[in-house]
């Protein structure tokens, strides 16, 4: 543990639920009168002139889009001020430094099928090329997947719906 407060990473290709398992795993703590934040490695994206293009598209999904230093202080900080803390994203155990913070960590795992099912249902930056699609399943491939020698302690299937309950109780035992 880095701080005060138990850090969460949570990795995962994009669409397979690592916000959601966030949001639900910390409306059962807040729910026992715990402090909790969620930290979303979307937010600290670099401008989008200083993020690399692949063919005139912006990479979000290249570790060089992300401002891990900026990710990992935020962590550390919230660590400080919360009793849980989670860090959620794609790229969430691509920088070591960062990972050797986290507690615990989950990783969600999801169906090729599954993922393009829901990414084209995903409209909140308009329709996406389905070559841009792939790269985004190519990326996580290459950049997204748990490290070797890394421990997981739960590597869950974003195809199926989450054991919300089993999951608390794994995370609660480490505030006890």
């Amino acid at each position: 543990m880095c701080a005060n407060g138990i850090i969460i990473g949570i990795g995962g290709l994009s669409r397979s639920g690592k916000s959601f398992l966030a949001d639900q795993l910390a409306a059962k703590l807040q729910a026992e009168g715990k402090s909790v934040n969620i930290l979303s490695q979307d937010d600290f994206v670099f401008p989008e002139e200083e993020i690399p293009l692949i063919r005139s598209h912006i990479d979000w999904e290249s570790p060089d889009s992300i401002d891990f230093q900026g990710f990992k202080d935020v962590i550390r900080q919230s660590a400080q001020k919360h009793d849980f803390t989670f860090a959620e994203g794609l790229l969430s155990f691509w920088d070591s430094s960062l990972s050797n913070d986290y507690d615990y960590c989950f990783f969600i795992e999801l169906s090729q099928e599954e993922y393009i099912r829901r990414k084209n249902m995903d409209l909140r930056w308009g329709k996406e090329p389905d070559w841009y699609v792939e790269h985004i399943w190519n990326s996580f491939q290459k950049y997204g997947q748990i490290p070797q020698g890394m421990k997981m302690d739960m590597i869950l299937n974003g195809d199926n719906d989450f054991d919300i309950a089993g999951i608390y109780k794994k995370i609660i035992r480490a505030d006890s």
